[in-house]
């Protein structure tokens, strides 16, 4: 069986997307996408490639994104996918902006912002200080759910997290479904620069809720007054955050498709 696909990305962050309104396409009768069809469109050398994928599926009225890692697991939230998820609603299923989605995290209201796309990411929820292992060096972390949990790390040095192919170690009682996990490094005032673990799929270019974890964190630190914008610079790319007086998260950065086509994968 042929299907439509399309690849996107946003900072490098890589997704196919599918198009799927009934559920007819890629869901079983429970809904469900197979893992392994998941797997088989992110592998990089026999398949498409991507970090994740986005299901464009209707419910209860409106698009929901129904968002899958790489290995096939669901995932909450994705800051970079909703954006590109949300301009190919725009393009290709001609929903005008603002653009509502849906998502495991709640619904998330995307509009333009000049050559990029601003996603209104909701209330952070700060849960205290944990920490992160990588080889036999700890770091204290903040973890920051952003509907998804974060483990956000300040280091010396970016490279002080080793070739992140592996989860940095984390507390299972904390994290017991996982944790992305974030290395961050200053560049100047309001500017900070990171790398990225994310569950299911390992290092990536880039990753918007952990952008805003990022920032979050990094605004408790500097007692930041609310409605600072940081820049945070990713390897893929440059996001902008800002975390509001009426305590919502605005992830402003660009969203790509390059490519759509059929496959049987």
């Amino acid at each position: 069986m042929s299907y439509r696909f399309l690849k996107g990305h946003g900072t490098e962050n890589d997704f196919v997307v599918l198009p799927d309104p009934d559920g007819s396409v890629h869901g079983d009768a429970d809904g469900e996408m197979a893992a392994e069809r998941v797997r088989a469109l992110c592998d990089r050398r026999a398949g498409i490639g991507g970090d994740g994928v986005l299901r464009a599926v209707r419910r209860d009225g409106g698009w929901f994104m129904d968002y899958r890692n790489s290995d096939g697991s669901t995932s909450e939230m994705c800051g970079n996918g909703v954006r590109v998820f949300a301009r190919y609603l725009h393009e290709h299923e001609g929903e005008p902006f603002p653009i509502e989605v849906g998502t495991r995290a709640g619904t998330k209201v995307l509009d333009r912002a000049g050559a990029g796309f601003t996603a209104d990411m909701g209330a952070p929820a700060l849960l205290g200080e944990t920490a992160v292992s990588v080889g036999d060096r700890t770091w204290a972390a903040q973890h920051v759910s952003m509907g998804n949990p974060h483990a956000v790390a300040f280091v010396d040095d970016l490279e002080d997290a080793g070739d992140l192919l592996a989860p940095p170690r984390h507390d299972p009682a904390v994290y017991p479904d996982g944790v992305n996990v974030e290395f961050v490094v200053r560049r100047g005032p309001r500017h900070v620069a990171m790398r990225v673990h994310e569950r299911g799929s390992g290092e990536t270019r880039s990753c918007g809720t952990g952008a805003c974890a990022v920032a979050v964190a990094a605004a408790l630190l500097d007692d930041a007054p609310r409605g600072t914008t940081y820049r945070v610079d990713v390897p893929g790319g440059t996001l902008h955050v800002e975390w509001t007086a009426d305590d919502r998260v605005l992830l402003t950065g660009p969203a790509v498709l390059v490519a759509e086509g059929t496959t049987d994968l």
